[in-house]
């Protein structure tokens, strides 16, 4: 590379990485004046419940997590500097969102990110590496749709393409892996305030519903004692946070949950579909359902009115978002408090 086009190169992510910065200061502002608005209502009293076990973040949306010791809370959910969850996803050739549901083979990608570079895993394919600095400042937005809902992501070019149009139906250019192009919230869908308290800050980058989900390990362990053929673990049901030491369904119960310093409001409880079937190891479905089956039989969501737009999707952790300021902390063994 000669020196014009290694300066400009330069000039390019040098102003990637100022304009996120910019961004993210107006998005810190915006978030402190909603604070003062919403701090009055949060709980001044707590009751510890258990402790965070494991924290995993989802790289690109339907993937495998990366587990971490420590995150950091933003608005759009968990980071660790260029790591965050669900900022980037797979499209089809029409730009829609797909997901495990459909392409199992997806749980069995297993990505990393490191500084900007995101790198790519899979048994059956070389790795493969994505340089996200070089996305932002090459490219320029496009529209994905997630639900229907448009939402702004830079395409992370032909060589991921590729990758991941070989693994998924052995074709060239079928689908493309896009990161996500915005500090905001995406937009809310029509439908979704029709019954839960969702605010704008509050559906994250590329999350189904909300940012931060937690599963609370007893009630794991408690579904596993009704399964005969199948024992399923916490990854099954694709959490955040994982707590130990509470009662099973406990969290049936809760309005706000502090891990640490950092509060959060449960918008909802989580309602579950046939990602659940899938091992999240293998990639494979389980054929008699399971632990879907089983969870319909005793975990229905028991308003009769929200039971009629819901159907018969059964309950299973948490969904909740940041009430406390961007820029938390959260750690392994940090005490759980709910309110």
């Amino acid at each position: 590379m000669n020196k014009r086009l290694e300066g400009q190169k330069t000039l390019s992510y040098t102003t990637a990485v100022v304009t996120t910065v910019g961004v993210l200061g107006g998005a810190y502002c915006a978030f402190k004046l909603y604070q003062e608005k919403y701090k009055q209502k949060l709980p001044e009293h707590w009751t510890r419940v258990g402790t965070l076990e494991d924290i995993y973040v989802y790289p690109i949306k339907s993937c495998g997590p990366v587990k971490l010791a420590k995150a950091e809370c933003s608005i759009l959910g968990l980071r660790d500097e260029w790591l965050r969850d669900r900022v980037l996803m797979v499209v089809d050739s029409k730009n829609n969102f797909i997901t495990a549901r459909g392409y199992p083979e997806l749980l069995t990608v297993h990505p990393t990110i490191r500084n900007s570079i995101l790198t790519l895993k899979h048994a059956d394919m070389e790795s493969l590496n994505v340089n996200l600095a070089e996305v932002i400042a090459l490219q320029s937005p496009k529209t994905a749709h997630v639900w229907g809902v448009p939402v702004p992501v830079y395409d992370c070019g032909g060589e991921a393409s590729e990758w991941f149009s070989r693994l998924l139906d052995r074709s060239a250019c079928n689908y493309r892996l896009v990161y996500y192009a915005s500090q905001k919230s995406r937009p809310l869908r029509q439908s979704t305030n029709k019954f839960y308290k969702f605010t704008n800050n509050d559906t994250g980058a590329l999350p189904d519903e909300v940012p931060f989900n937690l599963i609370n390990q007893a009630s794991v362990d408690d579904l596993n004692t009704r399964l005969e053929d199948i024992q399923v673990t916490p990854r099954n049901f694709r959490p955040n946070f994982v707590l130990t030491g509470a009662k099973p369904y406990d969290e049936d119960n809760w309005k706000y949950v502090k891990i640490g310093d950092n509060v959060f409001e449960i918008i909802k409880a989580c309602t579950r579909c046939i990602m659940t079937t899938i091992d999240p190891e293998t990639g494979v479905r389980n054929s008699k359902a399971e632990p879907l089956a089983t969870l319909k039989s005793y975990r229905q969501i028991e308003d009769p009115v929200i039971r009629r737009s819901a159907g018969n999707t059964p309950r299973m952790g948490i969904q909740m978002s940041l009430r406390s300021g961007p820029g938390g902390v959260v750690s392994v063994n940090d005490p759980i408090y709910v309110a």
